[in-house]
């Protein structure tokens, strides 16, 4: 998993390095492995990936997966649940929703 971190190009790299540590401090027992090619976590090497994130030519996004426990917000004003975010940074309250969304995914 690292060497693939380590293998993205400036500054998606130092993104990527804050969100796998964002992720696995959120989800200590997650174990990350490469999914489809990138950075997947699941409870299990052998349990179904439910957050991951990629770099996509010049695009850099978070996810959950459908295996990912979601609900819609109790204060949603629809029935829209978001899965997926680009990002060009990890700030401080990205890191905080990011954790958010991984204990969310981990909840069942």
């Amino acid at each position: 998993m690292t060497e693939k971190i380590e293998a993205m190009p400036e500054p998606y790299r130092a993104v990527a390095r804050r969100l796998h540590e964002t992720i696995l401090a959120a989800g200590p027992k997650l174990k990350p492995r490469l999914w489809y090619g990138m950075p997947g976590y699941a409870t299990t090497r052998s349990a179904p990936v439910r957050v991951f994130f990629r770099l996509d030519d010049d695009l850099m996004s978070v996810g959950i997966t459908e295996k990912a426990y979601r609900a819609p917000a109790p204060d949603a004003p629809n029935s829209l649940m978001p899965c997926a975010w680009y990002l060009t940074e990890l700030d401080e309250a990205g890191a905080d929703l990011l954790t958010e969304v991984v204990r969310a995914a981990f909840a069942d």
